[in-house]
């Protein structure tokens, strides 16, 4: 309550922004605009640290966490482990390989430590440039996308080669429709760093959520009547609302909107520098992401969906904690960095990691004993039974092992590119997604041949009869996280050493 009472006095002169006032009322008693500018209010306020704004980012999250397992549990009732679960998620591996290369591994990571520089000097060549760059982004970005959707049916062969031809078919035009999400997150990516930059994470916050809420919409109210096709509208609603919902915020920071469109402006050559040595990690990523969709779309029917399941339920402690500290901690590392203030961004970082490794450790210990019951809580209803149940408890038992390095390897990247050094955590990455790929074919090979060991089947409670290779995926993200957050530590304590006076 202390903490809420000084980020409301902190943020006083916000609530004095004004509403063009209106006679409309509200149920005859209540005039709209108050309604209205109570929420714009809400929605400026400005966290006081570090700290609070990771309190805040980790409540999203957990409400987040807690719709995507709503989600996912809808997902499982209506479509069960098999055929259309599998097209819906093989249908959003090429939009999020857009999202992830050009957004959250290109522009995410260059805009920010820019747009720090740029305002710590003048403010209106900040807003000028990220007029320029949303105009840029959005030409770029709806070009790419159309001419990738044209060309969906030949990605859906290299994606999922084990679909038969009616799966492929509704995963082509799902795929398409899904195009138009990267296009939104995009704007939103510029949106969402501006906030970060002034500590203004509530309405940052509070966009996944309506992400989450649009694709729950999608599945309860338009799935049983049009399929899977009913949950990609309801991505799209969401993808939707998540851009909304910055607006307010984005233009009380101080943007005014004006039409700008040079492609070769000195500051977009600068983006281009910083993001492309990045781009090469996040294709990687996406890569590898693809790659095991592949190599469960030839596995049996409902690899990928209880392999994704597991996933998302192992990431929840990485998106509970890991996630919002390393979000939180990037605008203070991009301002000490920008500042030279080297041995204020040292505390920054030490503290931060200190936060995520005492509160994530905990979390895994649970999520191993109690993996069974997460995964029935979670996901049985409907066509999910207990055989699916048994399966992702296995695989969410192994991927409880990496969560640790899983939670830490988000904060360590950004410090790297808090210091516009994009090239280190990208090598490192691509490192990392070669010997996952690798160790997952080669831990499939030996599984099919010798199969699982008695003891480890018995100490994961695996079912006799269950298609024990899909083990290999959460073994082989064990390895290569273990080496991709060991790595990254190694290499950033001696770039901060050598920053020191």
């Amino acid at each position: 309550m202390i903490a809420i009472r000084q980020l409301a006095e902190q943020n006083s002169a916000y609530w004095q922004l004004v509403v063009p006032p209106t006679k409309i009322m509200v149920g005859g008693s209540f005039p709209l605009y108050d309604i209205v500018r109570k929420m714009i209010n809400l929605l400026n306020l400005k966290t006081l640290d570090v700290r609070t704004s990771a309190f805040v980012l980790t409540a999203s999250s957990l409400i987040s966490a807690f719709l995507g397992l709503v989600r996912n549990r809808l997902l499982g009732s209506q479509f069960g482990a098999g055929g259309e679960t599998d097209v819906y998620l093989a249908a959003f591996r090429i939009p999020d390989f857009i999202y992830g290369i050009v957004i959250m591994g290109g522009i995410t990571v260059a805009f920010l430590p820019l747009f720090a520089e740029y305002a710590a000097r003048r403010k209106e060549e900040a807003w000028e440039f990220v007029n320029n760059l949303l105009h840029v982004l959005l030409v770029v970005l709806g070009a790419a996308c159309v001419l990738l959707a044209i060309m969906a049916p030949l990605l859906m062969e290299l994606i999922a080669p084990g679909f038969s031809p009616e799966q492929k078919a509704s995963a082509i035009t799902l795929t398409r429709l899904l195009f138009l999400s990267p296009v939104l997150f995009g704007i939103s990516s510029l949106l969402s760093g501006v906030l970060q930059y002034h500590n203004r994470f509530i309405a940052y916050a509070l966009a996944p959520v309506l992400y989450n809420l649009g694709i729950i919409a999608g599945i309860l109210f338009l799935a049983p009547s049009i399929g899977v096709l009913g949950v990609g509208i309801g991505v799209v609603a969401g993808a939707t609302l998540y851009l909304l919902i910055q607006l307010p915020s984005f233009f009380a920071s101080g943007f005014v909107w004006k039409f700008r469109f040079r492609p070769k402006d000195p500051a977009i050559a600068r983006v281009l520098r910083l993001a492309l040595p990045r781009i090469p990690g996040a294709m990687g990523y996406q890569f590898n992401v693809i790659a095991m969709t592949a190599l469960a779309s030839l596995l049996s029917a409902g690899s990928i969906t209880v392999f994704t399941f597991a996933n998302d339920l192992q990431s929840f402690p990485v998106n509970l904690i890991g996630v919002p500290f390393a979000i939180a901690a990037f605008p203070a590392l991009s301002r000490a960095f920008a500042e030279k203030k080297t041995q204020e961004m040292s505390r920054a970082f030490i503290s931060a990691f200190k936060h995520v490794v005492y509160l994530v450790l905990p979390l895994a210990g649970m999520l191993f004993l109690f993996r069974k019951e997460a995964v029935r809580f979670a996901y049985s209803m409907g066509n999910f039974g207990e055989t699916e149940v048994n399966l992702t408890a296995a695989l969410l038992g192994v991927f409880a092992l990496g969560v640790v390095f899983q939670a830490l390897i988000p904060l360590l990247a950004r410090a790297f590119f808090a210091m516009q050094d994009t090239k280190t955590p990208t090598i490192i990455g691509l490192s990392s997604v070669a010997l996952n790929i690798f160790f997952a074919v080669s831990l499939i090979s030996i599984i099919q041949t010798s199969g699982i060991p008695s003891q480890m089947s018995s100490f994961l409670s695996l079912e006799q009869g269950a298609d024990a290779r899909v083990l290999a995926f959460p073994f082989a993200l064990f390895l290569s996280g273990l080496f991709q957050c060991g790595t990254l530590a190694l290499f950033l304590r001696k770039k901060l050493a050598a920053l020191q006076p």
